[in-house]
């Protein structure tokens, strides 16, 4: 993946929410987590629970490779 993909992600809002949701879940181990914080920033960005879902089905590996990257393993 190139410097160039990796800015396009980062300015992409599913790629956002998809890294808190991956988070959370790493956290407390349940599939559907949400928290009042994620719902805020689902409502900030404009999208929704089920296109963030999609987005992780698809996109996983780089969402992984983000949280990885920034220094934290979403425990």
């Amino acid at each position: 993946m190139t410097a160039g993909v990796r800015k396009a992600e980062k300015k992409n809002p599913l790629f956002g929410a998809a890294v808190v949701k991956a988070v959370l879940r790493k956290r407390t181990g349940k599939s559907g987590a949400t928290s009042t914080l994620y719902e805020g920033i689902l409502r900030d960005l404009g999208v929704t629970d089920a296109e963030v879902e999609k987005f992780l089905d698809e996109h996983a590996g780089e969402v992984e490779q983000a949280i990885r990257g920034h220094g934290r393993r979403g425990d």
